[in-house]
């Protein structure tokens, strides 16, 4: 397998995934904790590398679910994503620390949540537990959310006003 077929081989969909995970859960002595994040990933910086790098450090395998393009649209406006999904879903697979990506074309990633049942939950600390989709879902069944701090003055939003 080439080193581009092992990045695409990590983009996966929701029945792959969850029949993966599936997989690895039952397999060996120890079940892997699963991490799941989601967001847009437009602009990837280093805030983000930041952001899935801490997420992954916290359990065994790392989710992405990533926003489709009519997703991000709904939710950006007409002017994003800059980047299209499928350069999104390639440069997030490329990461090492990224175990598996995922796209969703709904507003809110709770039905990949549901499906994935993931140990821990992450979003950026410009949430709250209030506000993350999902996160009273996980605690449910003993899984937990994890806010995670940004790094300042590292958003997509900052890179496209200075790019203007």
């Amino acid at each position: 397998m080439t080193i581009l077929e092992s990045i695409q081989a990590k983009i996966v969909s929701l029945p792959e995934l969850t029949e993966r995970l599936e997989s690895l859960r039952c397999s060996g002595t120890q079940r892997p904790k699963v991490v799941f994040t989601n967001g847009c990933f437009d602009l990837v910086h280093r805030g983000h590398i930041d952001y899935l790098c801490r997420a992954r450090e916290m359990g065994d395998i790392l989710v992405v679910g990533l926003n489709s393009d009519a997703s991000v649209k709904r939710l950006k406006g007409p002017s994003r994503p800059i980047s299209h999904q499928g350069n999104r879903t390639i440069v997030l697979a490329a990461f090492e620390f990224v175990d598996f990506v995922v796209l969703f074309d709904d507003d809110t990633p709770l039905k990949l949540i549901e499906s994935i049942r993931p140990d821990i939950l992450v979003k950026g600390a410009d949430y709250t537990h209030a506000t993350v989709v999902g996160a009273d879902f996980v605690e449910s069944y003993g899984g937990r959310l994890e806010l995670i701090p940004l790094v300042p003055n590292e958003s997509t939003t900052n890179l496209v006003k200075r790019m203007q």
